[in-house]
């Protein structure tokens, strides 16, 4: 099958959103089916190693006010069209809700090419955390309209797939999200790596993974640190990541260690060398990281929403808290930060729980919502 997939983000930006169109198309290679992907031109310097089967059109993008290191895709329909008529893909995912997603649910359209999009983002959130909380009605009815222009919206748990249908999206369909079981593991666990973060043997690490922004409730990390703090002095606190925020963070909170960017094989040893990892985010559409921990063996505390709804277990492989409750969050932190006991359980739990979340999978299943919307263009041929 000949699958065109557009997005305007990518690696080696490192997001949820590039990370996961790029496990999308690297699969979809692997399984046979030649990609045709369209993206924003990034620095030559940056261009990512693409696989066999993987044609790549690069149009013109800009960079994301008040996002540093992200960019977001220029309007490109003539681009689009012409691409897809020389190359004729049987169906078309679009990633993203920017310019040139707009712009490639347009193409589609015009040219009788199936086409899903996919809810990764809750732009209407993020509005709220940019001083523009005024813009967030605008902003969902732009995401509705964006969605109900193709023959399907993907979303990654049930919950968002019946929020949205009660909003007035229709054809939403429920596609789970994976984990690379074998690059996210506890046997990537390093003791001389804790001993850089300043650990002795049997001292805490807890550990926060994100980009480092103003919709990530980092005060919330803080607050729940210091409480760990206060009954386990000998705890320190890593924060894996980058972004608008950290220099904020980094002044308020000099006492962190702070690791920046880390990819691949180095982010899955960070992961596997911590014992707690916090995760206070209220805006993710589904946050693959509470996945990679489960996957790192490291007990989780997330609010119960997302992918900590889908596959967190509270009390058995971790803590889902409450959506919203502060104190919670902050409760359910200290208790596993006292309880060695009761972290490796919730351990143990957590990799039982990842087991059957292989990306394969997710990607098979993609394919085939993909095939079932190309199919009745393949019967008029």
């Amino acid at each position: 099958m000949r699958i065109a997939v557009v997005t305007e983000t990518y690696p080696p930006e490192i997001n949820g959103v590039a990370l996961t169109v790029q496990n999308f198309v690297e699969q979809f290679a692997a399984l046979g089916h030649e990609v045709l992907l369209t993206r924003p031109r990034q620095l030559a310097a940056d261009a990512p190693l693409l696989p066999r089967g993987v044609r790549e059109q690069l149009v013109r993008g800009a960079n994301l006010p008040r996002y540093p290191g992200l960019r977001f895709g220029l309007p490109s329909g003539a681009e689009l069209r012409r691409f897809w008529s020389d190359h004729a893909p049987e169906a078309v995912y679009v990633a993203t809700e920017g310019p040139l997603g707009w712009s490639a649910v347009a193409a589609a359209s015009a040219l009788g090419i199936p086409a899903a999009t996919g809810f990764h983002t809750r732009f209407d959130d993020f509005v709220a955390h940019y001083g523009a909380g005024f813009l967030t009605p605008l902003v969902f009815a732009w995401l509705r309209r964006f969605h109900n222009r193709a023959g399907a919206t993907l979303v990654p748990t049930r919950e968002l797939q019946q929020f949205l249908l009660d909003k007035g999206f229709r054809h939403v369909h429920h596609l789970a999200r994976g984990v690379d079981t074998g690059l996210f593991s506890p046997a990537r666990r390093s003791e001389s790596l804790r001993r850089e973060w300043g650990l002795a043997a049997g001292q805490l690490a807890v550990i926060h993974v994100g980009r480092i922004a103003a919709e990530k409730n980092l005060g919330l990390l803080a607050r729940a640190l210091h409480a760990i703090q206060a009954v386990r002095p000998d705890a320190r606190c890593i924060v894996v990541g980058d972004g608008p925020a950290l220099p904020a963070l980094r002044a308020a909170h000099p006492q962190f260690h702070f690791a920046g960017m880390r990819r691949g094989d180095d982010l899955a040893t960070h992961f596997a060398s911590g014992d707690l990892f916090l995760f206070p985010s209220l805006s993710e559409t589904f946050g693959n990281v509470t996945l990679e921990a489960m996957a790192s063996g490291v007990a989780t505390v997330a609010f119960d929403y997302g992918a900590a709804r889908e596959h967190l277990q509270h009390g058995r492989s971790g803590a889902a808290v409450a959506f919203g409750n502060a104190d919670a969050f902050v409760h359910a932190a200290v208790e596993l930060a006292v309880d060695a006991g009761l972290r490796r359980r919730c351990a143990l739990a957590a990799l039982d729980t990842v087991q059957g979340l292989g990306q394969r999978a997710v990607a098979e299943a993609l394919v085939r919502l993909l095939g079932d919307a190309a199919a009745p263009a393949r019967r008029a041929a």
